[in-house]
């Protein structure tokens, strides 16, 4: 076995066609936008190469067929609650089922990781954001929804093999949007069922007015814990903007207390249910085809981005008050049968309630972030709880 750093464009399609080739004959396998994972390790589109470096291998056999991939990178602004030492990240790991070979994966990206300085290294994550591409899927191998790793069962064994641990996982839920809201959501939602209350959609007309709020809202329940950061409306807004094509007002909603912005639920079709007939490309061709199949598959699935509540009103109903002034048209208004939330981290036990509370919710699969302390003689601690 020989590995290859990826530095011609050669290497870089390896990159890419690696995983197509040890994936593709799992029927639930859908392929990646290649732009997407080519972004990752562009430094004009990725603004993490601001606060790090990465690089990445490409695993040959003798006779040059691919048989795994693995990239490494540094990051001054990665950090988790607890920390007391830098961590450095491998992601975008692919591997024939071979111990040695992942070992070798494994290995070269340790050793790069050694010689910058780092002790210990995170994987599989992502060279940036945390919504994309992060964690192993130890449960649940059904479809993966847009931008989310996918993974045979046995890479888990990989990286347990090698030795890494369980740093924390990563629940995603699952619910039928078509099945009728418990009698117990719509007694706590009678609790907020007067004038000073009201849930309303986003307007794509109002986007200023609709990223300010969810600026307000996300800053309050979650800047500062779990290493997310403080956003700004300008880049909401930007995020709104990039969304407008694919957006459906129908199942994005607000709530307020006396024009107060108090909660969010923010939901958008599954995309990988439009881009798996694809195949990984995004030229024109491939935009005027999906705006065809857009138009004449409609998505039947949903993703939750973002469960948002203030402080002051998290844990007194209000999530079962938004839930059911949405239900009313998301139920009876929309083509959606399923409906999947991002994950939660299990170090979150307050999120973890809310989500489990949402209606008739199921665990739909859970990821897992692993950890590899480069000193075997420290001792290893999962993730802390958030209070």
């Amino acid at each position: 076995m020989q590995l290859t750093e990826v530095s011609t464009t050669g290497s870089a399609s390896d990159f890419i066609r690696v995983n197509v080739e040890l994936n593709q004959s799992n029927p639930n396998y859908i392929r990646p936008l290649d732009k997407d994972i080519e972004e990752v390790f562009n430094p004009e589109k990725n603004k993490t190469f601001r606060f790090g470096e990465c690089t990445r291998w490409v695993l040959y056999s003798a006779d040059g067929k691919c048989l795994g991939r693995i990239a490494a990178f540094t990051n001054k602004k990665y950090r988790n609650k607890g920390d007391e030492f830098a961590v450095g990240g491998i992601g975008f790991f692919d591997c024939i089922n071979d111990q040695s070979a992942a070992d070798m994966l494994f290995d070269v990206a340790k050793h790069w990781l050694i010689q910058r300085g780092v002790e210990a290294m995170d994987g599989p994550i992502n060279f940036g954001e945390r919504d994309r591409w992060w964690g192993l899927v130890t449960e649940g191998f059904q479809e993966p929804l847009y931008c989310m790793n996918y993974n045979p069962p046995f890479y888990r064994e990989l990286f347990e093999n090698y030795g890494f641990r369980p740093f924390f996982n990563q629940i995603c839920f699952g619910l039928n949007p078509k099945k009728k809201l418990s009698e117990k959501l719509h007694e706590r939602h009678a609790n907020y069922a007067n004038p000073d209350y009201r849930c309303i959609p986003i307007d794509k007309k109002q986007f200023g007015k609709f990223a300010a709020d969810f600026t307000y809202i996300y800053n309050k329940a979650w800047a500062g814990h779990g290493g997310l950061k403080e956003l700004k409306k300008d880049q909401v807004l930007l995020m709104f903007k990039k969304m407008k094509p694919v957006m459906d007002e129908r199942i994005i909603w607000f709530t307020y207390h006396k024009e107060e912005p108090v909660a969010m639920f923010i939901n958008l079709p599954d995309l990988n249910q439009w881009f798996k007939y694809l195949n990984g490309k995004f030229s024109l061709y491939h935009k005027l085809k999906f705006l065809w199949i857009k138009k004449t598959k409609p998505c039947k699935k949903c993703t939750g981005l973002v469960f948002g509540i203030v402080p002051e009103y998290q844990g007194k109903g209000i999530d079962a008050y938004m839930i059911v002034e949405s239900g009313k048209v998301i139920q009876w208004q929309t083509p959606y049968t399923e409906y999947e939330m991002q994950w939660i981290g299990d170090f979150n036990p307050k999120m973890l309630n809310v989500a489990a509370s949402l209606g008739d919710t199921f665990r739909s699969r859970v990821l897992t972030t692993y950890r590899y302390l480069f000193d075997r003689t420290r001792e290893f601690k999962r993730h802390p709880m958030v209070s």
